[in-house]
């Protein structure tokens, strides 16, 4: 790889097909809202779809909101792979260990992997804000088909993009 195309945080470290169902559809749809409006819209019907229609709209605030966060008060800016490829970079697996991490109730460790992405002056606001979006995810992995069937003939390439 060319040092000049390197992104920090783009290295992929993983592939989604072997996540839990659950951190594998988190990390698509962070890589879907970021794509812009039709992501997004995408990311809205899956929480509607996959939650009570009490909750949905709360969880899906928690989840713009934790987003929302990482991206304004990040270090550098955050890296993602685009939504087929099968690679996982270095900020999606920080980033799906920190939901898991503040979704398991850990929440002073949650803090520390935040700093990771995040100022230390945001990290427990966005370890809380991890910890809702986590069991929020984890209950719509029950309610749906994975997205990751979509990508199980995908070849591993390393295809990332900068959170803006």
């Amino acid at each position: 790889m060319n040092a000049t195309h390197y992104k920090r945080g783009g290295a992929s470290v993983g592939v989604i097909n072997t996540l839990q169902p659950w951190e594998a559809d988190l990390i698509l749809n962070l890589r879907l809202w970021c794509e812009g409006p039709v992501g997004q819209a995408q990311v809205w019907n899956s929480f509607a779809t996959s939650l009570p229609r009490g909750t949905a709209a709360d969880e899906m605030h928690a989840f713009e909101a934790l987003v929302g966060a990482l991206i304004r008060h990040a270090h550098r800016p955050l890296v993602r792979h685009s939504v087929g490829c099968a690679c996982v970079g270095a900020d999606e697996s920080v980033f799906a260990h920190l939901v898991a991490t503040a979704s398991d109730g850990d929440l002073g460790e949650a803090s520390l992997i935040a700093t990771l992405l995040v100022t230390a002056a945001h990290a427990e606001q966005v370890a809380l804000l991890a910890g809702q979006v986590g069991q929020s995810a984890r209950q719509m992995s029950q309610y749906h088909a994975h997205k990751t069937d979509a990508l199980s003939g995908v070849v591993v390439h390393l295809h990332s993009k900068t959170l803006q």
